[in-house]
């Protein structure tokens, strides 16, 4: 049974989705600010995090910067915000997936439902992928670069392997969008840019010149190996 965190102060919300969740089966914990957020995300073993932006001590992009720290849950946002900047700036500190009020609780729970199915496929694989100075171990859903940690997100996690099983093949973004973040999401495909600018940040020397992930410009993306590039 999967332990979804409600992370939001307001009661009537808690008290909806906590019902909708409960009845697909999920073991639900609810938190009312970002204090306990933070202490149920260290004491207890939580599978993913619905994360209100506006808590009466902390923002949101603090509590998901804090997360992110030490964890790699994943993590759904919850805004009255509907700009794109800022749909762009939850996914650049560490959100998987965004979601405006109002919204159908449905949805809510297809998209808990998607993000959870989506980091399953990859706990139940066993080989690991090298290249360059890179180790991915795809049961352990662990990334070494020259031998240390790397902290990816759920989707960044997905992105990589999804580029670095297929190295030299291009991928479109909407391609991206299906493999990475599944046939259901109703978002923008340029939220690929998005993974794809903070996965750079994280595993290449110089982001600005990749030498792993490469822009294929009019198409999309492709995934070279350097150290075969290089002989």
């Amino acid at each position: 049974m999967s332990t979804i965190l409600i992370a939001d102060d307001e009661s009537q919300i808690l008290e909806i989705l906590s019902s909708y969740l409960r009845k697909e089966g999920y073991h639900v914990m609810t938190a009312e600010d970002g204090r306990l957020t933070l202490e149920y995300v260290t004491a207890y073993p939580i599978d993913l995090i619905i994360l209100d932006l506006m808590l009466p001590d902390m923002t949101g992009e603090d509590v998901c910067r804090e997360i992110r720290k030490k964890s790699r849950v994943p993590i759904i946002m919850l805004t009255a915000k509907s700009g794109e900047a800022d749909r762009i700036i939850g996914l650049e500190i560490g959100a998987d997936d965004y979601l405006v009020k109002p919204f159908s609780p449905r949805e809510l729970v297809a998209r808990v439902r998607a993000i959870l199915r989506r980091a399953g496929d990859y706990q139940v694989l066993s080989d690991r992928i090298q290249s360059g100075n890179l180790k991915v171990s795809l049961r352990e859903r662990s990334v070494a670069k020259k031998e240390q940690a790397v902290e990816l997100t759920t989707n960044e996690f997905r992105l990589l392997t999804t580029l670095l099983r297929y190295p030299g093949r291009t991928w479109t973004r909407e391609e991206l969008v299906e493999e990475v973040l599944g046939i259901d999401y109703m978002g923008s495909d340029r939220t690929i840019d998005t993974h794809i600018k903070n996965l750079r940040q994280k595993i290449e020397e110089d982001p600005k010149q990749p030498e792993y992930i490469k822009t294929v410009y009019g198409l999309g993306y492709r995934f070279e190996n350097p150290a075969k590039d290089r002989g």
